[in-house]
């Protein structure tokens, strides 16, 4: 015992002391640190960024890194396992802890605004404090939060956000937006007792912002009836991408090609679809729309002009979707999309000026399980490794479960392949709810607690990140921490 309380004494006094950083509140609400004071201190100045490119890979979580680290390779013909994916290569890690102020299992709305405001804040809510109530105009008006979208644009860097989800989806619009309720996305999203009062629904402060690129989904909240069959509610010949383009002197563009013919020297704001883009599962060859790398080239090429520097978002948002679908497959192809476009900024950046990190918002109730052999299937039934014992097959066939089926190696702990109670036993072969077994890219796998959509998790997630001032990310942080980083890459001290 002594010799172990000198050890501790011995260890303590030889810690750098001091640092002085912002500090956090113990519940994480407000404020942010990076919780490292001394090793920060001590550490060489880092370099300024000049330039801050933020991924965020909606619903990545650990599990869906690895599947998808797995899946990449094997759609090369390889077993996958040994893979590494484009951002597993950065060289600085760090653990996110996700919780919402009133939620422990978070949405993307709080978690997104974490990223972009520097505060915790409730879930379901976009630039708003904690204070404010959800879906309460009047709160969410007395409460707002710094937005870094604002402030790239005051300091005089250009502006871009990239998403495969509507552009007012929770993440894309918590870099530029505040509402008291994430599905405030048109005025017909506002409840009668909260219109009126002051707020304006997402896709009207997109109209009335500044950027100067910004692709994603949406005109169906966009546009009035006249000219969209969903519509907004008060005006009928509403055309608020005309009004930001007259605003701005912008160009609005709907296809890849548009895109691609479009001034380099005038922002664009880019809708692709009615709703979300399209999986890339199930793209056609011809498909009018630009992919997640598409779209991140563009945004590069634009934004890179700014003398000023740029700050751009990029998110993978169709990774959460397929999740939520309980199809393992659709999400991992949009995973290894997502990866493309890292891989692209890596390759049209200058590591010396601009700091990329990828993280995710949060994870979801997503397994890899069972003992499957070397190289199996990701996709596919769980086959052990040849071999005697218990663990041990013939190396082609799949272990049976308890109930005599086969299962795969991927699951989820809910949603829409959800267990049902057993049928007749004519129907055997149905008993799970579904055929048994079905794999591949468009099987929906199982889930042991049956929902409608299958829900976020509540685990850590990962932050990678490369360049000026990549390295204050490493240990584990709260999620606002992201905020934080940013900020001192470019220089803007608190």
């Amino acid at each position: 015992m002594t010799t172990t309380r000198a050890l501790i004494a011995l260890l303590a006094a030889a810690l750098p002391l001091g640092g002085c950083v912002t500090t956090i509140n113990t519940n994480g609400a407000t404020g942010y640190s990076d919780a490292r004071p001394a090793q920060v201190a001590q550490t060489a100045a880092p370099g300024k960024a000049k330039n801050v490119i933020l991924f965020i890979g909606d619903g990545m979580g650990i599990s869906t890194i690895t599947a998808a680290r797995i899946y990449e390779a094997q759609k090369r013909g390889e077993t996958g396992e040994e893979n590494t994916l484009s951002f597993e290569k950065f060289p600085n890690v760090a653990l996110v802890k996700t919780y919402n102020t009133n939620a422990q299992v978070p949405d993307s709305a709080g978690t997104a605004t974490a990223m972009h405001s520097g505060v915790k804040t409730r879930i379901g809510v976009l630039g708003i404090g904690p204070e404010a109530e959800k879906g309460v105009c009047k709160d969410a008006l007395a409460h707002p939060l710094p937005l870094l979208g604002e402030e790239v644009k005051q300091r005089g860097l250009a502006l871009g956000i990239v998403t495969t989800t509507r552009l007012t989806h929770a993440t894309p619009a918590s870099v530029v937006t505040r509402s008291a309720d994430r599905d405030w996305e048109a005025d017909s999203n506002i409840p009668a007792d909260q219109q009126a009062q002051g707020c304006k629904d997402i896709a009207l402060q997109f109209a009335e912002g500044q950027f100067d690129v910004a692709l994603g989904g949406g005109t169906s909240v966009f546009y009035g009836k006249d000219k969209n069959r969903a519509g907004r509610r008060i005006d009928a010949s509403a055309d608020l991408p005309a009004q930001w383009a007259a605003q701005n002197g912008g160009t609005v563009v709907k296809t890849a090609a548009e895109l691609a013919a479009a001034p380099m020297d005038r922002p664009v704001l880019g809708l692709f679809n009615p709703s979300h883009l399209t999986f890339m599962a199930d793209r056609k060859p011809d498909s009018p729309e630009p992919t997640l790398t598409d779209m991140t080239a563009q945004a590069i090429a634009r934004l890179k002009s700014d003398p000023d520097g740029y700050y751009l978002m990029v998110e993978g948002g169709r990774i959460d979707h397929a999740h939520h679908a309980g199809q393992a497959g659709y999400a991992l192809e949009e995973a290894v999309e997502f990866a493309r476009a890292v891989q692209y900024a890596v390759e049209n950046t200058d590591p010396k000026d601009t700091l990329i990190m990828v993280t995710a918002d949060h994870s979801h109730v997503f397994t890899i399980a069972g003992y499957p052999q070397r190289g199996n299937d990701i996709l596919g039934l769980v086959v052990p490794p040849a071999g005697r014992g218990e663990d041990g097959g013939d190396g082609t066939s799949p272990v049976l479960a308890a109930d005599g089926k086969p299962y795969t190696t991927l699951g989820y702990a809910n949603g829409p392949g959800g267990l049902t109670v057993k049928r007749a036993a004519a129907d055997d072969d149905h008993d799970h709810g579904r055929p048994m077994p079905e794999t591949g890219i468009k099987a929906r796998q199982q889930a042991l607690v049956p929902l409608g959509s299958e829900t976020h998790g509540g685990e850590d997630v990962a932050l990678f990140a490369t360049g000026p001032g990549a390295e204050r990310a490493r240990g584990v942080m709260e999620q606002n921490v992201i905020y934080a980083i940013i900020r001192r890459a470019l220089g803007w001290e608190k």
